[in-house]
């Protein structure tokens, strides 16, 4: 079997009010709402997934929200940063529109490429880069991840044995690619931190990364690599939109197989994606009861 992950699938991350969310990065940034839902495993939390128009593999930025949570501290064995792709030439149109809508910000160079860094309302760190795939100014997906870690052999050995190779360095920092890379989210970034404190879950971080499997083959082929490595991975669990097997990498970062299959057009058509509330199957006898729990976005 091929082991090579095409990169990321989805990003899940943690908010607090789900109102504040919306007007971020639906109306501050563009994103779509394609998928408003609820935590499978919580089901009295929304689950928010925002992406291109169709929340293709690779551009489903996704957020729990626990309002109860304490804020996140930032450490070691977390995903430190999520980078964000524009098309080619708009970054200068970013950092106005970033000023024009209060959002700080700040310029820096890394891999010689010009970024822009900010935040989000619970503090994730975000940043922008520009790649040569896109239309307009929009937000196209996601350009990579970066893993905060004391010692990065251990990830980087495990992302070499799942089709990842090295691209790139720059000071602490290493860039893998995806072995078999998707127009988004192909690229992994690796900071070398040793002196940081431990990070702590929390408003503001991110729960996990998914990597894209091809199907469900693909998927049983990269859990018996991470079974093989001695990382317990999970059984297979129905997440309605795709499949998943999750498992803690070496330096504690929740990874995530997600198949790329059958999408979020599986429960609503396309034109619609995102505007009512959807419950899988298990759940939807318990609709009532679940949206009388659910606060108001």
């Amino acid at each position: 079997m091929n082991l090579p992950t095409q990169g990321l699938h989805h990003v899940t991350a943690i908010a607090s009010d789900g109102s504040a969310n919306l007007r971020f990065y639906r109306d501050r940034l563009g994103m779509r709402l394609v998928k408003k839902t609820v935590n499978f495993d919580v089901p009295g939390s929304y689950h928010l997934y925002y992406g291109n128009n169709a929340g293709d593999p690779g551009t489903a930025l996704t957020f729990f929200l626990w309002p109860d949570l304490p804020p996140a501290r930032p450490g070691v064995g977390v995903t430190s940063l999520t980078r964000l792709a524009v098309p080619a030439g708009s970054l200068p149109a970013w950092a106005e529109r970033l000023g024009a809508q209060q959002i700080p910000f700040t310029r820096e160079r890394r891999f010689d490429e010009d970024n822009l860094f900010f935040s989000d309302p619970d503090g994730m760190a975000l940043a922008l880069v520009e790649r040569p795939v896109g239309e307009d100014t929009g937000i196209i997906g996601f350009d990579s991840t970066e893993l905060r870690l004391r010692n990065p052999a251990p990830t980087r050995d495990l992302l070499l044995a799942m089709g990842y190779q090295p691209h790139a360095r720059d000071g602490k920092r290493e860039r893998l690619i995806a072995g078999n890379p998707a127009p988004h989210g192909q690229f992994i970034d690796l900071l070398t931190d040793p002196d940081a404190p431990g990070s702590r879950q929390g408003l503001g971080a991110v729960h996990h990364i998914a990597f894209r499997a091809a199907d469900d083959a693909h998927q049983a082929a990269l859990q018996d690599l991470a079974e093989t490595r001695g990382h317990l991975p999970s059984p297979v669990m129905d997440r309605h939109y795709f499949r998943s097997v999750y498992f803690r990498e070496p330096g504690g970062v929740l990874f995530e197989i997600a198949t790329d299959q059958p999408g979020f057009t599986v429960d609503e058509p396309l034109e619609t994606l995102g505007q009512a509330l959807k419950l899988p199957p298990p759940l939807e006898s318990r609709r009532a009861e679940i949206e009388a729990k659910l606060p108001p976005l």
